[in-house]
């Protein structure tokens, strides 16, 4: 092959890629709005949270592997304790009480970052066995450890597949999702439902900022650069839509990719066009339900 036409198919592997990070960022997002109602603009906090640990434990055990299997837990536990402390006495608010209170989150978030981590732009190593780019041309590679982000993305959505469709649990997630009232009256405990949800959505959206630490660096104010971002994937696959997300990520992330490459001076509208024109043909989204 050319090297044009390995050129098209690393952009598509890029795009794929960036699309399967902002999946598990943007599955997160449309859980929490999906069956908790809750407007968080504070989920981007929690991407640059899962960075910033990855980076902090990294440094200490020397292992990119061993900071993941420390600060996922943390991140769980840290979305238990904020939504029992926060985010439960919004759930019959307003939504104006929504965004003003993780609006307010953001900045908490932002200056802890800075009191603890600096304001610096830090690096995080990728792992050595994945250190290296496999060659297409003479002229042309691509980093292994991009193609192993996709995997584990892969990975991790397909679990998520089979734990919202297949399990008891996730029958009860969707049921919440669905009609919360109803879900009450049988018998079953809507809160811990959305307690685990919301641990969830942090801890996908942390995991997201863990393992994008080595390509995208790790600096202040990368949670807000992604939460945009996010917002428009869910926008485009429809609220409350895992699948939706998934979709929309991947259109996302080959729209992003290619517009820098190939049409630099309008990238930065091609992602809104994109939502625009899903928007003329299906007002609540790929995958959304209509109200």
């Amino acid at each position: 092959m050319s090297d044009k036409v390995i050129f098209f198919l690393i952009q598509v592997l890029n795009g794929v890629q960036y699309g399967l990070l902002l999946f598990l960022l943007a599955s997160g997002l449309t859980l929490i709005f999906g069956v908790m109602r809750i407007i968080n603009l504070a989920h981007g906090s929690f991407y640059m949270l899962g960075a910033y640990l990855a980076f902090s434990f990294a440094e200490r055990t020397g292992n990119l592997w061993l900071a993941m299997l420390i600060a996922i837990p943390l991140t769980v536990l840290i979305g238990l304790v904020l939504e029992a402390a926060l985010f439960r006495f919004l759930y019959h608010r307003d939504h104006l009480y929504q965004v003003l209170l993780t609006y307010g989150l953001i900045l908490v978030f932002e200056e802890v970052r800075s009191i603890l981590f600096g304001d610096e732009v830090h690096g995080v190593k990728v792992p050595a066995f994945l250190d290296f780019s496999l060659r297409l041309t003479p002229t042309l590679s691509y980093p292994v450890y991009r193609l192993f982000i996709s995997a584990v993305c892969i990975g991790v959505g397909a679990g998520l597949y089979m734990f919202i469709n297949y399990t008891r649990v996730g029958m009860s997630v969707r049921a919440g999702a669905l009609n919360r009232e109803m879900v009450q009256s049988l018998g079953i405990d809507i809160g811990l439902i959305y307690r685990l949800v919301f641990a969830l959505g942090v801890a996908l959206a942390a995991f997201a900022g863990m393992i994008a630490a080595p390509v995208a660096s790790v600096f202040p104010g990368m949670g807000n650069q992604i939460l945009i971002i996010s917002f428009v994937v869910v926008v485009i696959g429809g609220i409350g839509s895992v699948k939706g997300a998934f979709i929309g990520s991947l259109l996302i992330g080959l729209a992003d990719t290619f517009g820098q490459v190939f049409a630099r001076e309008i990238s930065g509208i091609t992602l809104y066009f994109l939502m625009v024109l899903v928007l003329l043909w299906r007002p609540e989204g790929l995958f959304g339900r209509a109200t």
